[in-house]
């Protein structure tokens, strides 16, 4: 079987945004189009109707190419064990307050037990520190967390 990635909104961003003028995040860019037509047929992709409704927002061209690369994705569930392992992740301090989605995405990839969470957010989600917290918290609530890596990580 095939390991499970669950995208994280800013994998869409990246995949389906114009080029930037930014050297890096152009760059981040191309490592997303890379992965995702090179790599993404080794796992099962997984999203959450929560990383559907961030990719919606703000400019409604951009929206509706990102909703038709992540309608394809099947969906997990945001269900009470997400709702109790995103609280334990904001109140134990594993994720700060103002960044309750990441740690959402965090429980949904967590709880449905994804092996992999695919993102670019370094702040809040792929941050040495955070996931240090957010695996203590996870193995005291009896989950194994997933490997939270960028595309780069992820390119065999």
């Amino acid at each position: 079987m095939l390991p499970t990635v669950y995208i994280e909104t800013t994998i869409p961003s990246y995949l389906t945004a114009w080029p930037s003028r930014d050297a890096m995040r152009a760059w981040h860019q191309q490592i997303t189009r890379e992965w995702w037509e090179r790599r993404r047929a080794s796992f099962r992709l997984f999203t959450s109707p929560l990383a559907l409704d961030e990719v919606a927002v703000v400019d409604a061209t951009a929206a509706r190419e990102r909703l038709r690369v992540m309608q394809k994705l099947p969906l997990l569930e945001i269900n009470e064990a997400v709702g109790t392992l995103t609280g334990h992740l904001l109140k134990a301090g594993g994720v700060p307050p103002k960044a309750a989605t990441d740690a959402a995405h965090l429980a949904v990839a967590t709880v449905h037990g994804m092996d992999y969470l695919l993102t670019w957010n370094c702040r809040h989600i792929n941050n040495a520190e955070i996931l240090r917290a957010v695996a203590a918290i996870c193995t005291r609530q009896g989950y194994a967390p997933p490997m939270v890596c960028t595309p780069e990580e992820l390119m065999g």
